[in-house]
Protein backbone atom coordinates (compact mmCIF):
# COMPACT_ATOMS: atom_id res chain seq x y z
CA UNK A 1 0.00 0.00 0.00
CA UNK A 2 1.50 3.50 -0.72
CA UNK A 3 2.30 5.49 1.87
CA UNK A 4 4.14 9.17 2.68
CA UNK A 5 6.13 9.72 5.76
CA UNK A 6 8.81 12.24 6.87
CA UNK A 7 12.67 11.18 7.33
CA UNK A 8 14.81 12.62 9.81
CA UNK A 9 18.64 13.43 9.99
CA UNK A 10 20.57 13.95 13.18
CA UNK A 11 23.51 14.94 13.96
CA UNK A 12 24.11 12.12 16.60
CA UNK A 13 21.18 12.11 18.71
CA UNK A 14 18.46 10.28 16.83
CA UNK A 15 18.00 7.65 19.60
CA UNK A 16 17.82 10.54 22.17
CA UNK A 17 14.97 11.95 19.90
CA UNK A 18 13.29 8.86 19.20
CA UNK A 19 12.89 8.02 22.76
CA UNK A 20 11.85 11.56 23.39
CA UNK A 21 9.05 11.13 20.73
CA UNK A 22 7.94 7.56 21.05
CA UNK A 23 7.00 8.48 24.64
CA UNK A 24 5.24 11.84 23.54
CA UNK A 25 3.50 9.59 20.49
CA UNK A 26 2.55 6.68 22.89
CA UNK A 27 3.86 4.29 20.32
CA UNK A 28 6.53 1.95 19.71
CA UNK A 29 9.37 1.30 17.25
CA UNK A 30 8.34 -0.50 13.97
CA UNK A 31 11.40 -2.93 13.90
CA UNK A 32 13.07 -1.34 16.75
CA UNK A 33 16.34 0.35 16.13
CA UNK A 34 18.54 -0.27 13.69
CA UNK A 35 22.37 0.85 13.82
CA UNK A 36 25.31 1.23 11.57
CA UNK A 37 27.04 -1.87 13.59
CA UNK A 38 24.52 -3.80 12.41
CA UNK A 39 25.25 -3.51 8.75
CA UNK A 40 27.39 -6.49 7.28
CA UNK A 41 30.88 -6.23 6.11
CA UNK A 42 31.46 -5.01 2.90
CA UNK A 43 34.91 -6.15 1.83
CA UNK A 44 34.45 -3.11 -0.97
CA UNK A 45 33.87 -0.58 1.49
CA UNK A 46 36.35 0.52 3.81
CA UNK A 47 36.00 -0.67 7.92
CA UNK A 48 33.39 1.07 9.65
CA UNK A 49 34.73 3.52 11.89
CA UNK A 50 34.49 2.15 15.78
CA UNK A 51 32.15 5.90 16.96
CA UNK A 52 29.59 5.04 14.33
CA UNK A 53 28.81 1.53 15.08
CA UNK A 54 26.05 2.42 17.52
CA UNK A 55 24.77 5.26 15.88
CA UNK A 56 21.37 5.11 14.15
CA UNK A 57 21.12 3.76 10.76
CA UNK A 58 17.37 3.71 10.48
CA UNK A 59 14.33 3.86 13.19
CA UNK A 60 10.57 4.18 12.35
CA UNK A 61 7.75 5.48 14.63
CA UNK A 62 4.33 5.54 14.03
CA UNK A 63 2.84 8.99 15.40
CA UNK A 64 -0.47 10.10 14.01
CA UNK A 65 -3.08 8.89 11.45
CA UNK A 66 -0.73 6.45 10.27
CA UNK A 67 1.85 8.61 9.29
CA UNK A 68 5.65 7.06 10.01
CA UNK A 69 8.43 9.00 11.66
CA UNK A 70 11.80 8.08 10.53
CA UNK A 71 15.12 8.81 10.81
CA UNK A 72 19.36 8.16 10.75
CA UNK A 73 21.70 9.83 12.29
CA UNK A 74 24.28 11.62 9.58
CA UNK A 75 27.68 10.70 10.43
CA UNK A 76 30.32 13.20 8.91
CA UNK A 77 32.76 10.53 8.83
CA UNK A 78 30.56 9.05 5.86
CA UNK A 79 30.14 12.38 4.02
CA UNK A 80 27.03 13.63 5.68
CA UNK A 81 26.40 17.61 6.73
CA UNK A 82 23.49 17.65 8.81
CA UNK A 83 22.31 21.06 8.97
CA UNK A 84 18.77 22.74 9.23
CA UNK A 85 17.29 22.57 5.90
CA UNK A 86 18.96 19.73 4.82
CA UNK A 87 17.72 17.68 7.98
CA UNK A 88 14.38 16.52 6.53
CA UNK A 89 12.77 14.26 3.52
CA UNK A 90 9.16 13.69 2.44
CA UNK A 91 9.19 10.24 2.00
CA UNK A 92 7.25 8.58 -0.64
CA UNK A 93 6.69 4.27 -0.72
CA UNK A 94 5.06 4.18 -4.11
CA UNK A 95 2.97 0.54 -5.23
CA UNK A 96 5.33 0.06 -7.73
CA UNK A 97 8.71 0.36 -8.98
CA UNK A 98 7.09 1.88 -12.04
CA UNK A 99 5.84 4.59 -10.50
CA UNK A 100 8.81 4.55 -8.17
CA UNK A 101 10.96 5.38 -11.02
CA UNK A 102 8.29 8.02 -12.25
CA UNK A 103 7.73 10.07 -9.43
CA UNK A 104 11.92 10.52 -9.32
CA UNK A 105 11.78 11.68 -12.62
CA UNK A 106 8.94 13.83 -12.71
CA UNK A 107 9.71 15.63 -9.03
CA UNK A 108 13.66 15.64 -9.49
CA UNK A 109 13.09 17.35 -12.86
CA UNK A 110 15.80 20.95 -12.63
CA UNK A 111 16.35 20.02 -9.22
CA UNK A 112 19.90 17.93 -7.65
CA UNK A 113 19.96 14.51 -7.25
CA UNK A 114 21.89 12.94 -4.45
CA UNK A 115 21.71 9.51 -5.04
CA UNK A 116 20.03 8.01 -8.12
CA UNK A 117 17.42 5.26 -8.10
CA UNK A 118 18.68 2.09 -7.16
CA UNK A 119 18.64 -1.07 -5.09
CA UNK A 120 20.19 -0.71 -1.91
CA UNK A 121 21.30 -3.41 0.47
CA UNK A 122 18.92 -2.55 2.73
CA UNK A 123 16.03 -4.73 0.30
CA UNK A 124 14.54 -1.48 -1.46
CA UNK A 125 14.67 0.31 -4.93
CA UNK A 126 15.73 3.99 -3.62
CA UNK A 127 16.68 7.33 -4.39
CA UNK A 128 16.68 10.90 -3.22
CA UNK A 129 16.95 15.10 -4.58
CA UNK A 130 16.13 18.14 -3.60
CA UNK A 131 13.60 19.34 -6.54
CA UNK A 132 13.66 22.81 -7.84
CA UNK A 133 11.96 24.72 -5.06
CA UNK A 134 14.76 23.50 -2.55
CA UNK A 135 12.23 20.74 -1.14
CA UNK A 136 14.20 17.09 0.10
CA UNK A 137 12.21 13.86 -1.21
CA UNK A 138 12.94 10.75 -1.00
CA UNK A 139 11.33 7.44 -2.92
CA UNK A 140 11.09 3.92 -1.77
CA UNK A 141 9.86 1.12 -3.57
CA UNK A 142 10.60 -1.71 -0.87
CA UNK A 143 11.24 -4.98 -3.03
CA UNK A 144 8.55 -7.32 -1.68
Amino acid sequence: MASVGTYLNFDGNTKEAFEFYRAVFKSEFVNGIQTFGDLPEDPSNPPMPENIKHMVLHVELPILGGHILRATDAPKEMGFNCAAGNNMHIQLEPDSKEEADRLFNELSIDGVVEMPMQDMFFGAYFGSFQDKFGINWMINFPNK
